[in-house]
């Protein structure tokens, strides 16, 4: 687990070269096709070298929730067990962790007027004040979900007119499925967040020079896909799209790309830090994959 480009998959591409572990994605953008330099997807050659399960498996106009996620990632993991190896996760979608370890409370079901009136809170106010709403309410909550993120906002605003209870709490309380799996966690947690935002914009400048806003005018040609997908709400889609609306010049959506995609970083450390029973490494620390494999070899090594 870690913060986007904090090194996750190159980590776990190693450690698959020394143990026998099938790498399971666990990312809300990189289960969709033609979402593959901005998503930061792993290339054909990595991919043919290290194949990753629940990459590429949903069209950008289908929707993916967490318990979607849960349902495939437990039917790779037992596949991945019955073949006598390890299913070794590598992502950084927290909820999706979350979601597969403590499986998922019944939420009720969405309410069309509480909607409607949310939606039109939000024209009249802007998405972002319904976020502060929403880090008064909830907290834990607002701190996992970005101040644009429409669909996810009010779905959490929802939730507590329904029940008088936040999301994050009845989130935390799982379904009560027992999870099958003896469970290692290693955390990706830089001390010093200076490198990681300095490989934040390289990576964002390298996209664009491979093609990004290219990717996204093939996407936006198919005429299906619109600004409100979960997909096209992806960091760096978001912002590409706006772009191409017109609503930015080029150095703006620069700016904003990479504005966005270190708030997601952020967000992503903050959750990590309340994974109390992660093994915790600075990625800037010299001798990662050694200590990484270190820990790896103990947990495999250690009795049920």
């Amino acid at each position: 687990m870690g913060p986007t480009a904090s090194g996750k998959t190159a980590l776990a591409c190693a450690l698959s070269e020394r143990f026998p572990v099938d790498l399971v994605s666990v990312d809300s953008a990189l289960v969709y096709r033609g979402m593959d330099i901005g998503t930061a997807k792993p290339d054909a050659a990595t991919l043919a070298r290290y194949p990753h399960r629940l990459i590429d498996i949903r069209d950008p106009a289908e929707p993916y929730s967490a318990a979607d996620f849960r349902a495939d990632a437990v039917a790779a993991m037992q596949q991945i067990t019955a073949q006598g190896r390890v299913p070794l996760l590598v992502g950084g979608t927290g909820l999706y962790f979350r979601a597969l370890q403590q499986g998922l409370s019944q939420l009720p079901e969405a309410d069309a007027a509480i909607r409607e009136r949310l939606a039109a809170e939000a024209a009249r106010l802007g998405w972002p004040a319904m976020h502060e709403r929403l880090a008064t309410l909830d907290p834990a909550a607002a701190a996992r979900i970005g101040p644009n993120d429409a669909q996810r906002v009010q779905r959490a605003l929802e939730v507590i007119e329904l029940t008088g209870r936040p999301l994050s709490e009845q989130q935390r309380g799982g379904s009560g499925e027992r999870f099958p799996w003896r469970v290692l966690k290693l955390a990706l947690l830089p001390a010093d967040r200076g490198p990681l935002h300095a490989r934040i914009a390289e990576r964002f400048d390298a996209m664009l020079a491979h093609g990004f806003l290219d990717e996204v005018r093939a996407l936006r040609a198919r005429g299906d896909l619109h600004a409100d997908l979960p997909a096209i709400r992806a960091v760096g889609y978001r912002q590409a799209w706006e772009h191409l609306d017109g609503q930015t010049d080029a150095a703006e959506f620069r700016d904003r790309g990479i504005f966005a995609t270190r708030q997601l970083a952020k967000r992503q450390i903050t959750w990590l830090r309340s994974e109390l029973d992660a093994r915790v490494f600075d990625p800037e620390r010299p001798g990662l994959v050694e200590r990484a494999q270190q820990a790896l070899s103990l947990f495999l090594g250690s009795p049920d």
